[in-house]
């Protein structure tokens, strides 16, 4: 089955389920992925975070519950799974700027956002330069940081981490470190563990690991590794964007059940021409 078409099964599923509870990993199981590359997939492709896309159609729904069926508030927060009135009041006015008891006044402004459908996008304006490479497994020592809330929130606090770790001056102690390929400091995500995960900051070596760090074997894997040129952190965020909406759905290959890893070399990373590498554990299609 086609990888997008997966994908909008997965919506379906969502879109069925918007009056009762919603499971990520269920969504996750029909897209036939884990519910980590899931959550990174669908935010890249549509742009916002799955929660925030469940929210938004949940408060399109219940703004025609309220104004065309003429439902109560009370009755529309149990219908779309808040506890409380004040909850889902809350949810309603961050959607539609106004509380969801001035809905039914006439002239009121509300705010719909349709059903979410992946197509391919076929662009061609900028090229991609990759290549699929397996790899042995290797071992790295860093610092680890575990994220335990959905990912798009935790995903907010990774450049927090490594700012704290570049003020903690853990970038030249890596570089001692460093022994083995692949040489450089490296971004690696180990996301094999529904929605929590470990985030090291780290390097590849074989040295013994320092008592204020920890270690991980990257398992081997076959990888699609593409090349990044610009500042970071932009750079590398629009390319991962493109790999997931462009090259990914037409590639042959899916996300595999590995770490993503990010390489970053020596050099000046606010540079338009800084360069580094996005690795992407790939498996090929059945």
């Amino acid at each position: 089955m086609d990888w997008l078409e997966r994908l909008n099964q997965a919506i379906d599923y969502i879109e069925d389920n918007l009056t009762s509870d919603i499971s990520f990993d269920r969504a996750a199981q029909i897209a036939c992925c884990s519910t980590f590359h899931f959550q990174r997939m669908f935010s890249y492709i549509a742009g916002i975070p799955l929660g925030e896309y469940i929210r938004r159609r949940k408060m399109t729904e219940a703004a025609f519950d309220l104004q065309q069926k003429g439902l109560k508030v009370i009755d529309a927060a149990l219908k779309y799974g808040y506890e409380s009135p004040t909850s889902f009041n809350r949810a309603f006015q961050s959607v539609h700027g106004v509380a969801p008891a001035q809905a039914r006044n006439e002239g009121i402004s509300l705010k719909a956002y349709p059903r979410i459908s992946f197509k391919i996008s076929i662009r061609g304006d900028a090229e991609m330069n990759y290549k699929i490479e397996s790899k042995e497994a290797f071992r790295i020592v860093g610092a680890k940081r575990h994220f335990s809330m959905q990912v798009e929130e935790s995903f907010k606090l990774v450049p927090l981490f490594w700012q704290e770790m570049n003020k903690a001056g853990l970038i030249p102690k890596l570089c001692k470190l460093m022994n083995c390929p692949p040489y450089g400091v490296l971004g690696v995500c180990t996301c094999m563990d529904g929605k929590d995960f470990d985030y090291y900051i780290c390097a590849s070596s074989d040295k013994a690991c320092p008592a204020d760090m920890d270690e991980y074997e990257v398992p081997a894997a076959t990888w699609a590794i593409f090349e990044c040129v610009g500042a970071m952190p932009n750079a590398i965020q629009e390319l991962q964007t493109r790999i997931v909406s462009e090259w990914l759905p037409a590639s042959g290959y899916e996300y595999a059940d590995a770490p993503d890893i990010e390489l970053y070399p020596e050099g000046d990373m606010s540079s338009e021409s800084y360069k580094c590498e996005v690795w992407l554990p790939v498996t090929k299609k059945k």
